[in-house]
């Protein structure tokens, strides 16, 4: 059987009872719900208050349309699954969805080390700031991630749906990934693959060690400011994106470099559930909660809406 061959592949079941499929429905159908709201607000916010029409701020905002992406492609087909009580995703729709995963995660990869950047000109270089970070740098570097994610996802993609599949249509996950189908090839191609991770390897590694060196600068510049209070200041803008780096790398470097003693169905859903589900519900409540600017403006949002639910819903009665 060749990869052109399959017609569907069949994705893993939570449970064998209606029960407990429904319990697994209600559970992601919550943790989509937080990350839909968190980072729409979190959108609203930034494009509707002028302060905050800043290079961190539109970085964050590229970070919460990369999230809500991340967490839509894998999320509502589990839900779905579940709630109807099937497995099946069509080979189109499998390469797709790991496509489009792969693109989204890598691009939040590259623009979480250019948010590091961005962060070391603001503590280490501030006079600097707006030259470097200015409307077109900010435009560059933004669009620099999403089309290295592109690029990145297309070569793992085209290489592993490539590959001749001889060995069943089981996926033992709940979504396309790149490790499970690559299971099910009976081809020695796979070496290509090996190749591409090693690559892959060498290209995250270095954009980790620029996160840490420029944190290594952030921090030796932060403990010379002689205020308590502009050191406080200084580690409010800077410790949310440290946390946001920190459960993304922590997440995905367990799910992939955990040992083969460790690895079973049932631990592979859980790490996968907190790599490609938590931090999109998470990274919100992150930020918003040491940065006063973002509070103030989510505030506004929040007020805005409630009073305009209001004004509709008393014009409806009169």
């Amino acid at each position: 059987m060749i990869g052109s061959s399959i017609t569907e592949f069949l994705l893993l079941t939570f449970a064998d009872t209606r029960e407990l499929q429904l319990l697994h429905f209600a559970l992601f159908l919550a943790i989509y719900l937080a990350a839909l709201l968190g980072n729409g607000l979190i959108l609203t916010a930034v494009a509707c208050d002028h302060r905050l029409h800043t290079p961190m701020y539109f970085f964050l905002l590229n970070l919460a349309v990369l999230d809500l992406g991340c967490i839509s492609t894998t999320l509502p087909k589990a839900m779905a699954n579940s709630l109807w009580d099937t497995r099946a995703i069509s080979y189109s729709g499998c390469a797709a969805q790991v496509f489009i995963f792969l693109f989204l995660m890598s691009a939040e990869y590259f623009l979480l080390t250019i948010m590091s950047y961005d962060r070391y000109v603001a503590i280490c270089k501030p006079l600097h700031y707006a030259s470097l970070l200015g409307i077109r740098a900010c435009a560059q570097m933004g669009a620099a991630a999403w089309g290295s994610g592109v690029l990145y996802a297309l070569l793992h993609t085209t290489n592993t749906f490539s590959l001749p599949l001889c060995r069943g249509n089981v996926v033992e996950q709940f979504f396309c990934e790149i490790p499970q189908i690559l299971k099910l090839s009976c081809s020695n191609s796979y070496v290509r693959e090996v190749a591409l991770v090693i690559l892959s390897g060498f290209l995250f590694l270095g954009c980790f060690v620029f996160i840490v060196l420029s944190y290594v600068q952030i921090f030796r510049a932060v403990l010379r400011i002689p205020s308590q209070q502009g050191r406080h200041k200084a580690f409010s803008t800077c410790l949310p994106h440290l946390a946001v780096v920190s459960l993304f790398i922590s997440t995905g470097s367990f799910s992939y470099l955990k040992p083969l003693s460790l690895s079973s169905p049932s631990l592979n859903v859980v790490v996968a559930v907190l790599y490609s589900g938590m931090p999109p519900a998470v990274n919100p409540l992150i930020y918003s909660m040491r940065n006063q600017e973002l509070k103030d403006a989510l505030r506004k949002v929040i007020s805005w809406t409630f009073f305009r639910s209001d004004k509709i819903f008393l014009s409806l009665y009169k």
